[in-house]
């Protein structure tokens, strides 16, 4: 092992000193990292930084060896996407310039590996534009949901992104077919939100502490037995319509999680077999390229049938 020597890309400039190394060195313990950035071991232009240096273009990094885990411990081989995997991933972009990339993603598709899934959108995605020099997700939406996903092909996209999702600048909206016939009009809906007790992939609304969030319901149209709803989402919180909805008396069909598995097994007889959740549309404006994106994805042919089923 020796010292290396980087230098900082366009695409790498902005970030933190600590996040690049940590990307570096993926296999190494982060408490491992900020101790090589406090004994000066990581030089940028041959100047000690501290953890929060930004990086810019053209500075030469100075990174010590460092024994990452894998050298004693060999992780599985990375999952390869399946031909047919790339293929629809490829026939799902529905929007592409130099900054963004908007997929359709299918529904039972993790976004990103983890949670016992070794392979996600955006590993897929990499093997199937393995030339492409950076490509990033620029947000999440659970697994079982379709529907528009942003991918950001440079930094300055990436941030930029997360700073309109942040401030509520992001126009981003769902639909959901949902139990029971809708009579509650448009509905701005804040509850707060917390972890269930005992599990990380569960949430709950709780009246005190938790996360705030915040949801604006429209009514799209009243079918036999449900009605398709369409949900404004104000704030990004994990499960945050499907437990809204359930708080409202109107889970989502297909939910088996937080709907009505009674109700999730008639309508499976109807033809849902999955989670009535589609990410329909986004709306906003990117500075860096200063463009307005307007991006719609339409309603898979299974979820259309379903409709079709129920009017």
């Amino acid at each position: 092992m020796t010292v290396q020597y980087h230098t900082v890309t366009e695409h790498e400039a902005g970030q933190r000193v600590d996040n690049f190394l940590i990307r570096h060195f993926k296999q190494v313990p982060k408490s491992a990292i900020y101790r090589i950035l406090r004994k000066g071991e990581v030089r940028v232009d041959k100047k000690r930084v501290k953890p929060e240096k930004k990086l810019e273009v053209g500075e030469v990094i100075r990174i010590p060896p460092v024994k990452q885990e894998a050298e004693i411990n060999p992780p599985d081989k990375p999952a390869v996407a399946s031909q047919s995997l790339l293929e629809a991933l490829e026939a799902a972009v529905l929007r592409e310039d130099e900054q963004l990339i908007f997929i359709n993603k299918p529904a039972g598709l993790p976004v990103h590996s983890g949670s016992g899934y070794k392979l996600g959108l955006i590993e897929a995605f990499r093997q199937l534009r393995p030339n492409l020099p950076y490509v990033e997700l620029a947000h999440r939406i659970d697994r079982d949901t379709s529907g528009v996903v942003i991918l950001a092909k440079s930094r300055q996209a990436l941030t930029e992104l997360h700073e309109l999702f942040r401030e509520g600048n992001i126009d981003k909206r769902y639909l959901a077919l949902v139990a029971g016939r809708w009579k509650l009009g448009r509905q701005h809906i804040t509850m707060n939100l917390g972890k269930e007790e005992g599990t990380r992939q569960k949430v709950q609304v709780v009246e005190e502490g938790g996360k705030e969030s915040e949801t604006i319901f429209s009514p799209v149209k009243n079918l036999h037995g449900a009605s398709l709803v369409e949900a404004q989402i104000l704030t990004g919180r994990m499960h945050q319509i499907r437990v809204q909805l359930q708080n409202l008396g109107h889970p989502i069909l297909g939910d088996d999680r937080y709907g009505d598995f009674a109700l999730n097994r008639q309508f499976r007889e109807k033809g849902l077999k999955r989670l009535f959740l589609h990410s329909a549309n986004v709306n906003f404006v990117l500075y860096l390229t200063g463009r307005r994106y307007i991006v719609e994805a339409p309603l898979p042919d299974e979820l259309k049938a379903v409709v079709a089923n129920l009017k």
